[in-house]
């Protein structure tokens, strides 16, 4: 069940995702999804739980000794991970609890340790800056890489070109510590 669930969003988008397809290709009946996943949403949220562990292990495996390098890793990870895995990916945001439900706690702290790997590169980057200051700045930047990938991939209205992605990322990353007062790395001021 959890597999099928997988490959009609990987393959489909959320929306296609419906529990009698589910059944069907688990040769099973509608109840023994519900039984299984206690309802519909518990259904989407393995599958979403998944994406995050997932997405948590690349960016985790990202080289941790310089934080000008491991910033644009994890751009360029988040890239690639996006690119591979669209349509898991944007499970994770548009999914919506039913009946206004809260979203489950695990979940939520998954995503922001996933998303707090930024913090600790602008910490050393940025020593002696108020720390929630530097949470905010993090969560900023990686909004705002995700914007950039979500838009580019979709190729929505004035999005960045697919092509472009990779280089845009980049050029975003480093104008964005310019704007802390962050100098690029030396190899990138070359390029």
């Amino acid at each position: 069940m959890l597999e099928t669930a997988r490959a009609i969003i990987a393959a489909k988008g959320l929306r296609s995702l419906k529990v009698r397809d589910v059944a069907e290709a688990a040769d099973c009946s509608i109840g023994s999804v519900y039984n299984e996943f206690g309802d519909f949403d518990g259904l989407i949220l393995t599958v979403n739980r998944e994406t995050v562990e997932a997405l948590a292990a690349r960016l985790n495996a990202v080289p941790k000794d310089d934080p000008i390098r491991q910033l644009h890793g994890l751009a360029e990870t988040y890239l690639a991970f996006f690119t591979e895995h669209a349509n898991l990916l944007r499970s994770l945001y548009e999914h919506r609890m039913e009946d206004d439900r809260p979203f489950p706690e695990d979940i939520l702290l998954m995503v922001m340790r996933a998303f707090a790997l930024m913090h600790d590169p602008l910490v050393r980057l940025m020593p002696g800056r108020d720390g929630a200051d530097i949470a905010l700045q993090a969560r900023m930047m990686f909004s705002a890489v995700h914007g950039i990938i979500s838009l580019g991939l979709e190729e929505r209205m004035v999005a960045v070109p697919p092509d472009k992605l990779r280089e845009q990322v980049a050029q975003f990353v480093d104008t964005y510590l310019a704007g802390l007062g962050v100098a690029p790395a030396p190899e990138r001021t070359a390029q």
